[in-house]
């Protein structure tokens, strides 16, 4: 005849579902984190532009060459941007995103846009995507993000396209 104890048996049951649990968490966290996926851009890899592909519209002087559109800090654009390109307002603020929709507003939505930062690694910039995600809502329906991957000074400047200073 076994004898069992009765507290020895429940801490012998709870001892081994904590192990199970341990176990199971051990084993799909990493799972987890091996699926974890970086959120989709707002916007498609067709309504992208790379750097040299506008630098060559600039400076072959196409006929048509797209409205740019500087969307980040106002010192950064000061010192240095896209020729041409216009500035109305830093689009990770409100202030500035209303500036952005206010200038927007009175262009056609089929105007060629293109908008850019550049002041920090395109994965990390506060600004792209809102002013993407509000010119499209306003309807736009050319709207394209120049890729620069670094930042404006490393995937720009540093190859030598062309430059305007000041404001």
């Amino acid at each position: 005849m076994t004898r069992t104890i009765p507290g020895r048996t429940s801490l012998v049951i709870s001892l081994l579902t904590f192990l199970l649990a341990l176990s199971l968490v051990s084993l799909t966290v990493p799972d987890i984190q091996g699926q974890e996926k970086k959120a989709a851009e707002p916007w498609s890899s067709s309504e992208t532009m790379q750097p040299s592909v506008l630098a060559k519209m600039l400076t072959d002087k196409y006929v048509s060459v797209p409205t740019v559109i500087f969307v980040g800090f106002r010192s950064l654009y000061s010192g240095g941007h896209v020729p041409d390109a216009s500035y109305h307002g830093t689009a990770s603020t409100e202030q500035g995103l209303a500036e952005l929709k206010a200038w927007a507003a009175s262009l056609p939505h089929l105007t060629e846009v293109v908008i850019y930062c550049g002041c920090c690694p395109m994965d990390k910039c506060p600004n792209l995507r809102p002013a993407y995600t509000a010119l499209s809502g306003m309807g736009f329906k050319k709207v394209r993000v120049l890729i620069l991957p670094t930042s404006f000074a490393a995937d720009w400047a540093d190859k030598g396209y062309p430059m305007q200073k000041g404001m």
